[in-house]
């Protein structure tokens, strides 16, 4: 096996050289001819095919070999990053990967599909795949530097994410005021070191998450959740898949349903840390912001607020809401809200599907205290872990996400998104 992955690997780096020497005699991807296009992409979907191919065969050694035998936990971005530089041509490099960064969406290569290919065949696996999950949940070293002032003082400003503990519950506010908290790169970190701090503090019994006051002058004064991906920052290329796609579902909302893993358990076996989570919608939560409610154990709204999963007029896949909204709502109305864009208003019947309670603005607060007070019950982590484990299981959510990984990296670079994105961007 070591021989035919040693040959394997010479002849993937091969053929991946001879596809970036074509591509480089290529002028850059806004001036070229329909015909160099064509001819771009006639060299990648065959460099792609070898890659499927090798990652059919030898997904595990490769994983093994930058695990050094999964005796290490690596991230997504170090883990891409890793083999890079182990096994040249399977996955772009970070120089490509800066290139890529510079250029608007509309003018990359789509090396990202590539990383796509490479963490399907990673968490295709039933030994790679349950051990990068378990990488993911394992606290971020941005949390566990902070864990000490934060045990210390009980507030954490993180930028978009400001969190404080009171009476026992961790209270996150996304604070994005500047664009209604839509998502980008930094949020996502913000927010998975907001999680991890929460889970981590034994003071913290229970968490709630609540969009915070905006300054946008058509919302100013009001609390929005979150108006989902930031698309212009994904028009201007800033929305990845490794750092944001990938890290969002694997880190920090998989952190919200499956808990953080530690090494506290007797004989040093990595431990779950969970709490009970509940979340408050103001205004709305809108794509990605819709997500979000999905693992969450508590869900309040105003009574005008609403959600939406508009991810399919975007051209893209909604997370692993097309995993969980079913179980939810039933899968005529998640086909409704994915596919069709339907907004599902607090007020009607419908909503309660989402929502556990709503209350006029102006009680919503109150309605949250009692709300935290209730998952406060000593009964209620071990029967929350015995619900969770029946709704989802960590295979199934592993099946999904390897999918998802490729398909949204292609959905990234297709045209129709492409268009999208840019037309909202030059209407703001």
């Amino acid at each position: 096996m070591c021989g035919e992955l040693a040959h394997a690997r010479v002849a993937l780096a091969k053929a991946a050289a001879r596809t970036d020497d074509l591509i480089a005699a290529l002028p850059d991807p806004a001036l070229r001819s329909p015909a160099q296009r064509a001819d771009a992409a006639a060299a990648r979907d065959g460099a792609r095919a070898l890659r499927a191919a090798f990652l059919g065969v030898h997904a595990d050694a490769v994983y093994d070999e930058l695990t050094a035998d999964r005796t290490r936990y690596v991230r997504v971005a170090e883990l891409a990053d890793g083999a890079a530089m182990a096994f040249p041509g399977l996955v772009p490099t970070p120089e490509q990967l800066a290139t890529e960064r510079s250029r608007p969406q509309a003018d990359k290569e789509g090396d990202e599909i590539d990383q796509g290919l490479f963490f399907r065949g990673v968490l295709r696996s039933p030994t790679a795949g349950p051990h990068l999950l378990d990488a993911m949940l394992r606290p971020t070293p941005r949390a566990l530097g902070l864990l000490p002032e934060f045990l210390r003082t009980g507030k954490a400003d993180l930028g978009s994410v400001r969190m404080e503990r009171v009476a026992g519950a961790a209270r996150l506010t996304m604070c994005r005021d500047d664009c209604l908290n839509a998502e980008d790169n930094q949020q996502i970190d913000d927010m998975e070191t907001a999680v991890d701090l929460a889970l981590l503090d034994p003071a913290v019994e229970v968490c709630l998450l609540r969009g915070g006051e905006m300054t946008h002058p058509r919302y100013r004064g009001r609390r929005v959740f979150s108006a989902g991906v930031n698309l212009k920052s994904l028009h201007g290329g800033g929305i990845s898949l490794v750092d944001f796609l990938l890290r969002r579902e694997l880190g920090y909302i998989h952190k919200i349903f499956r808990g953080v893993l530690t090494e506290n358990a007797p004989g040093g076996l990595p431990a779950t840390v969970e709490k009970p989570w509940v979340a408050a919608v103001d205004t709305f939560a809108i794509g990605g912001g819709a997500q979000i409610l999905l693992v969450f154990d508590y869900v309040l709204a105003a009574s005008d607020a609403y959600v939406s999963l508009p991810a399919a007029k975007e051209g893209i896949i909604p997370g692993a809401s097309n995993f969980r909204l079913g179980r939810a709502v039933g899968p005529r109305l998640a086909r409704q809200m994915i596919l069709g864009g339907r907004r599902l208003r607090a007020s009607e019947p419908e909503a309660g599907l989402v929502f556990d309670e709503v209350h006029e603005s102006e009680a919503l607060d109150e309605a949250v205290e009692r709300a935290l007070a209730r998952l406060r019950g000593s009964a209620v982590l071990a029967n929350r872990r015995m619900l969770n484990l029946a709704e989802e299981s960590q295979v199934e959510f592993q099946t999904y996400m390897a999918e998802f990984a490729f398909q949204q990296s292609l959905r990234l670079y297709s045209p129709d998104v492409i268009d999208k994105v840019g037309r909202f961007a030059a209407s703001g």
